[in-house]
């Protein structure tokens, strides 16, 4: 089971090439800097933009530096708290064989889910600001794409509700009877 386990899907066999390239832990620091810079474009010209704004307002740019400090303090919280989180879950599945399964499983279709909800928000935001579309239902996907935050936070407290309850499952069903 193990080794089926570790095997990986389609794409990790065609990326294991790439993953044979990391061969110590330290490696992973400037793939880690380099992801990060992708990942966070978005946030990072938000801010720029919101930094631009302020000065050409007459801010100070001692003030302006506040934008950074207070971006780097919220990606540190989220980030710990999602580490730790996935630390307590991740622990709790490879224990046992049928508890990685039955995580992987959960997980991915979790995902799978959000990552629906999450795109269809935003492609049926951007319909709404191309064909200026009105009624209730636009009127409400476009108030979903301007507080785009809680739709954030939703996310993170789905991917916690539903793990919490994937475990009762498991445990009610008996699964851990299994292996």
């Amino acid at each position: 089971m193990e080794k089926v386990m570790n095997s990986g899907g389609i794409i990790a066999r065609m990326c294991r090439p790439l993953y044979r390239m990391i061969r110590n832990s330290w490696y992973m620091l400037p793939l880690g800097f380099l992801f990060g810079l992708g990942f966070e474009s978005a946030s990072e010209v938000g801010l720029l933009g919101m930094s631009a704004t302020s000065s050409a307002n007459g801010v100070s740019p001692w003030s302006i530096l506040v934008f950074p400090a207070l971006f780097t303090a919220g990606m540190s919280l989220v980030d710990t708290t999602d580490g730790i989180l996935m630390l307590g879950a991740y622990g709790w599945a490879f224990i046992k064989p049928i508890r990685k399964i039955y995580y992987n499983m959960t997980m991915t279709l979790v995902s799978i889910f959000i990552a629906l909800l999450v795109g269809g928000i935003e492609a049926l935001g951007l319909v709404v600001d191309q064909f200026k579309l009105q009624g209730a239902f636009w009127d409400s996907v476009a108030a979903t794409n301007e507080h785009f935050g809680i739709v954030g936070v939703s996310v993170i407290a789905l991917f916690i509700i539903s793990w919490i309850i994937s475990v009762l499952i498991y445990k009610i069903q008996g699964y851990e009877k299994l292996a």
